[in-house]
């Protein structure tokens, strides 16, 4: 039966219709599958599923740090590192300090820090890395320092190998000692320097340095940060071994205390004679150094310096002074001039240490100035208290800076204390 043209017309519309709507959904299907394709290829989507590279081993890290620190050190001052150079050797530090300190998501593996830790010191990294620290930036400056503190205490089969390297590297300490000569350097070898004298090996090398003066200048530079990191150093030099601390002062003593009389007890600022007299009292109180205090106290210059830092308007530097004085009132074979001297100020000394107070109670503080005051109440002269020979005393600075002479020259009766008043003033 024929189909009425109309119908047919129809169905050939909708046929042709159909194959439209197919090939639009079919060009709408390839243009779906083109944009994921496109955003796949691009950076950025890329970076997300990519996987992390596997990190390179230690020894492998340590070995490339080395070499591109030999490529820097072999560069004169004037002349520019490579700055890709530069840049990965930033990253190979950090890489290190990560590997030795750990990170948020774990842990540092001891194997990995051991394996590091042999290469470091199997060759001379740490030797580059003081000699280079100069022309690195400041964050690859912390980040190597870091890896210096942290090597110093790494063990590998139970041995400190970073004292051993130290022992065969002593002229490395030359290098970190005079790093205080350069403020921005200053606190990064600082922070160097005291790491590595906690091997007895290297402090005693130290002390025996031609440098041992050269920290009398430095705990006084005008910087405070700088000043306060040599004094810190200089405090871990003079207390943490004490045998070799005992040495030291027992061969060295003359100059030593002359540096430290005239450059720190009698310093101008404040805040160094406070950290001295500290310091002062932490080093005769110790038992080690016994011989070096019975020498100390019998000296009527020592004592000179100590009454008139009891003078001082700090509680602080009173506090300290007193622990030092206590020892030549307490020392049983006091020289006649010593003698003499406390007592001829024996009445102010008596009014001084009756109004002497601290902020908190401290039985041990009252039971030594009980002590003191007992001491010094009994003390009787030897011989003709005019044969103590009491030479002149400079003016002592006050904890506000201002210089209060005492007078020009001793009084008949020798008083070291200018009067009662004076002393009561510096007091209040």
């Amino acid at each position: 039966m024929p189909i009425p043209a109309a119908k047919f017309a129809d169905k050939t519309m909708g046929l042709a219709n159909g194959i439209n709507g197919s090939m639009k959904k079919k060009r709408s299907s390839n243009n779906l599958k083109k944009l994921f394709t496109n955003a796949f290829r691009s950076t950025g989507v890329k970076s997300i599923f990519k996987s992390k590279p596997k990190p390179k081993p230690p020894a492998e890290v340590v070995r490339r740090v080395r070499c591109l620190l030999e490529a820097v050190d072999s560069l004169h001052n004037n002349v520019d590192v490579d700055p890709k150079q530069m840049q990965e050797l930033d990253s190979l530090l950090h890489d290190m300090k990560a590997i030795l300190y750990g990170s948020n998501e774990c842990e540092p593996a001891p194997e990995a820090c051991s394996q590091l830790t042999q290469e470091f010191f199997r060759e001379n990294t740490l030797r580059l890395i003081i000699l280079c620290l100069p022309k690195l930036n400041l964050e690859a400056r912390k980040d190597a320092t870091r890896i210096v503190a942290n090597l110093q205490r790494r063990p590998v089969n139970s041995r400190l190998i970073a004292s051993d390297y130290l022992e065969a590297n002593t002229d490395l300490m030359d290098h970190l000692v005079t790093g205080y000569d350069d403020a921005s350097l200053a606190l990064h070898y600082g922070a160097m320097l005291r790491e590595c004298i906690r091997h007895q090996v290297v402090a005693r090398s130290v002390l025996k340095s031609k440098h041992m003066k050269q920290f009398f200048d430095y705990m006084q530079i005008p910087e405070f940060d700088v000043a306060a990191d040599a004094t810190a150093t200089f405090k871990e030099l003079m207390t943490r071994h004490k045998s070799t601390v005992s040495e030291f002062l027992v061969e060295n003593y003359d100059w030593f205390f002359t540096e430290f009389n005239a450059k720190l007890l009698e310093s101008a600022n404040y805040i160094t004679r406070r950290q001295a007299i500290k310091l002062l009292g932490d080093i005769l109180l110790d038992r080690s150094n016994s011989a070096v205090m019975t020498r100390y106290v019998g000296s009527k210059d020592n004592l000179r310096i100590l009454m008139n830092l009891l003078r001082e308007a700090s509680k602080n530097i009173q506090l300290d002074a007193f622990h030092v004085f206590k020892l030549f009132v307490a020392n049983r074979n006091k020289p006649t001039d010593i003698v003499n001297i406390i007592v001829v100020n024996r009445s102010k000394l008596l009014r001084f240490f009756a109004s002497f107070r601290i902020d908190k109670e401290d039985e041990q503080f009252e039971a030594d100035k009980a002590q003191v005051v007992k001491e010094i109440a009994e003390l009787e002269a030897k011989g003709p208290l005019f044969s103590a020979e009491l030479h002149k005393f400079p003016g002592t600075p006050t904890a506000s800076g201002e210089l209060q002479k005492l007078s020009a020259s001793p009084t008949a009766s020798g008083e070291l204390f200018k009067s009662p008043t004076a002393l009561s003033k510096q007091l209040t």
